[in-house]
């Protein structure tokens, strides 16, 4: 009797210590928090859409070193205090592997200092330039800066002989830092702002700062948000007559942004990833199989794409392939990997990060493209 409970209490003990491989089936866990309602939804709905997509790809084939994958989602609805909470909860209670995630800037701002304290690579999908600057060890982010918007749409303003510009911006984390970084580059290009208005993202009625706008002698007008909000500056710029080039950031790179501003939007120039113009960039780009194969799947299953959904695309390969070369879910490896990321070929760009960049893509990888039609055209 001892002996036969003794036996039963060594092969327990053993499953439960993973012998016979049983440790190499537990799935590797990828934790992400993303926007998927309220106004950001946009934004997060196709992100969780294409992690959820990739993932079961990558599981079909076997998964990750021979482990299958598990996403552990949480919705944060574009509150940054929520963010935060859910990450501690990946971090602590889910104890994931990895972060893919932060929809928006104000949330990936926010847990910042959560997962350096966690020492748990997160790669962000949001576009504040102040998520990788300075240079954080854990944090890595796949998304086109803000500087780098504004830097194209300056490089496109001065190409036209434009250089007095009115800015106006949301209230939110990426409308700030979008500003900051329009008002630090204007010099640099020759720029002259003649007007700085501002809104809430939440507000539905924008005529009066743009009424200020009008009685400027503005050329163009960059309007930096997104969500609703700058659908509606778009169509109370049509409403007053203003008759000035607009730019928007890369904020509104997606369908949603052409349908909430109709034919407002007709003319309207913002740099985007070449994800929204893939069929027509020509066939020696390195990014075009990659960008109709991602394409094609997405639309099969959840209709037109957007570079929102494109940035998840990206940070959940690099992540894949970082754990396959690191080869396991050890954090530190696998931090060190996705630093070590070159030559990558995503939706946004081609990535080649270092130890002083920990996005990887320079102004190459944006495409200045114009709403004609209702369709994204490459103008450059």
């Amino acid at each position: 009797m001892l002996i036969q409970r003794l036996i039963r209490i060594f092969i327990a003990i053993m499953l439960l210590a993973g012998v016979n491989g049983v440790s190499a089936a537990e799935p590797i866990k990828i934790g992400t928090f993303l926007t998927v309602t309220g106004p950001a939804a946009f934004l997060g709905d196709p992100e969780l859409k294409t992690l959820q997509m990739v993932i079961e790809d990558l599981n079909a084939k076997g998964g990750l070193n021979g482990r299958k994958i598990e996403l552990v989602h949480y919705d944060t609805g574009g509150n940054a205090r929520e963010a935060l909470n859910f990450v501690k909860r990946l971090i602590q209670k889910d104890q994931v592997d990895l972060i893919v995630g932060g929809t928006t800037s104000g949330d990936s701002l926010a847990v910042i200092p959560e997962v350096e304290k966690a020492r748990i690579p997160l790669i962000s999908l949001a576009g504040a330039v102040e998520i990788i600057e300075p240079v954080r060890k854990w944090v890595f982010k796949v998304a086109h800066t803000d500087r780098m918007a504004a830097a194209k749409i300056f490089e496109d303003l001065r190409k036209r002989g434009l250089n007095k510009v009115a800015l106006i911006t949301g209230d939110g984390g990426f409308d700030k830092s979008g500003r900051e970084q329009v008002l630090k580059l204007a010099p640099e290009y020759g720029m002259t702002l003649v007007a700085d208005e501002s809104y809430g993202n939440k507000d539905t009625d924008m005529t009066t700062q743009l009424t200020k706008i009008r009685a400027t002698d503005a050329q163009a007008i960059i309007n930096f948000g997104f969500g609703q909000a700058p659908a509606i500056v778009t169509k109370n710029i049509k409403q007053l007559g203003i008759n000035l080039p607009v730019y928007q950031s890369h904020g509104v790179a997606s369908k949603t942004f052409i349908d909430l501003a109709g034919e407002a939007a007709e003319g309207v120039r913002l740099p985007a990833a070449a994800l929204v113009v893939a069929e027509q960039l020509p066939d020696t780009d390195p990014q075009k199989p990659v960008l109709l194969a991602y394409k094609k799947e997405y639309e099969a299953k959840h209709g037109p794409v957007s570079t929102f959904g494109g940035h998840a695309y990206d940070g959940i390969m690099i992540a894949a392939e970082a754990i396959k070369r690191a080869g396991g879910t050890d954090k530190a490896k696998m931090r060190d990997e996705i630093e070590k990321t070159s030559g990558f070929i995503g939706t946004a760009g081609v990535f080649n990060m270092t130890q002083k960049d920990h996005m990887g893509l320079n102004l190459y990888a944006f495409k200045m493209v114009e709403i004609r039609d209702g369709a994204w055209k490459i103008v450059e």
